[in-house]
């Protein structure tokens, strides 16, 4: 008359799922064009559906304009403009991916979100220049996820100290 599924207090011994003992970090992975990349998923707040902000007059380019998340203003940045794809084709698919970088949170535009992968520092290999269209300076490396590529972005670094200011400023106007 006992049910089993009530009667294991202790199923998960402890350290049985965690994944920073082996220097693991997990990874939120997204497509621009024909791309796939990763970020830090601790960055990751939520993810959106594309809604057309506001757009702000003398931003730049690649900040799309502003949207109220809840009573929080939240600069939009095109990631496909910021590293020059070469087309930023609105779809079904395109998303936003709200971040928190640097204690700023900001929404980031990006094709279509793949999936949650988890990669060791040992498997993010060095990424050679030439290897994409996007600075090096952005890029943590390049990891092998079964058959496909990934290129990890460093977030912080690809959103410079001048360009978040241009961000706090609009999210603050």
């Amino acid at each position: 008359m006992s049910s089993p599924s009530f009667s294991s207090s202790s199923a998960h011994p402890a350290g049985s799922h965690a994944a920073g003992a082996n220097g693991a970090a997990e990874f939120l992975t997204f497509r621009l064009g024909q791309e796939e990349y990763g970020i830090d998923i601790l960055r990751v707040q939520e993810i959106r559906s594309y809604e057309q902000p506001t757009r702000m007059a003398h931003a730049p380019e690649f900040i799309k304009g502003v949207i109220d998340l809840r009573g929080v203003i939240v600069p939009i940045v095109d990631l496909r403009l910021k590293l020059q794809c070469p087309t930023a084709e609105y779809t079904d698919f395109t998303v936003v991916i709200i971040l928190n970088v640097g204690g700023t949170v900001i929404g980031a535009v990006v094709d279509a979100v793949a999936d949650v992968v988890a990669l060791a520092e040992g498997e993010i290999r060095p990424a050679p220049q030439f290897e994409s269209q996007i600075d090096a300076a952005f890029v943590r490396g390049i990891a092998t996820v079964g058959e496909r590529m990934l290129i990890v972005v460093d977030i912080e670094s690809l959103l410079s100290s001048a360009e978040m200011g241009l961000v706090r400023s609009a999210a603050v106007g």
